[in-house]
């Protein structure tokens, strides 16, 4: 069960991202991608007051796992990302916070240009 409300929670919070995105797309700056910045940072903020609402109330599982894992984790995985940061932040483990930030987006973007580079030579393109 608690998968229909990790897919229905996905569900939602992916067509939330596109529609923020293209909204706020159409009216940001030229060449600043204006629209998926906006719901990362709107999507870390919703993470963080969850975390709280979890912490402090008693939600059921699966509405925990609605708001986060499915909502949130669709709407932007960068939300779980910063909040495994905040995490580590919190237990005092700054290094190892660092060491996952610059690996993620470093790694992240390489792993993108390989996947690019590797569907363009089996493409032939």
């Amino acid at each position: 069960m608690i998968w229909f409300w990790i897919g229905s929670g996905g569900a939602l919070g992916a067509v939330l991202r596109f529609y923020i995105a293209t909204s706020v797309g159409r009216s940001s700056v030229v060449g600043f991608p204006l629209g998926i910045f906006s719901v990362n940072v709107l999507g870390c903020a919703l993470m963080g007051a969850v975390y709280v609402l979890i912490e402090r109330l008693d939600l059921p599982e699966e509405f925990r796992f609605f708001l986060t894992v499915g909502l949130l984790g669709a709407f932007t995985t960068f939300s779980t990302f910063s909040l495994e940061v905040y995490e580590l932040l919190v237990e005092g483990r700054s290094t190892v916070a660092l060491a996952y930030m610059a690996a993620t987006l470093f790694g992240c973007v390489l792993a993108l240009a390989a996947g690019v580079t590797a569907a363009r030579w089996v493409l032939g393109h």
